[in-house]
């Protein structure tokens, strides 16, 4: 699985957001400032050469459906950005985001909580 640009990493957020569909829906459903349609429909394209899409034509149109799951891709590369940036410790991210004052307590609270709970 190759890692995307920022501006794919947009693209899917708003595909995986919208499910299937075709890039008017996928536009409506992006990050703004929304790019223009056809830098989208680019980007698109290149997501379906790259493996995360699939298409079928449509009349006129190409409807555009996820190959890779959201879950899939972030849990690929967070792995990788803990392993890169933080000795492979997520200890060590949490403990840089409280360093610099990027989580609150009552959020370190919180994710205690979740792991508590088995993450229900």
């Amino acid at each position: 699985m190759e890692k995307l640009t920022q501006q794919e990493e947009a693209a899917m957020l708003s595909i995986w957001k919208t499910g299937k569909g075709f890039v008017k829906d996928f536009l409506e459903n992006h990050p703004a400032p929304a790019p223009p349609y056809t830098t989208l429909a680019s980007t698109i394209k290149n997501l379906e050469k790259k493996g995360y899409l699939e298409s079928r034509k449509v009349g006129n149109v190409y409807e555009y459906t996820p190959v890779i799951e959201e879950v899939t891709y972030k849990n690929k590369f967070m792995s990788g950005f803990v392993k890169d940036y933080f000795e492979n410790s997520y200890k060590e991210l949490v403990s840089f985001f409280a360093k610099e004052k990027k989580i609150s307590p009552d959020e370190l609270k919180e994710i205690i909580k979740m792991i508590e709970n088995g993450n229900k």
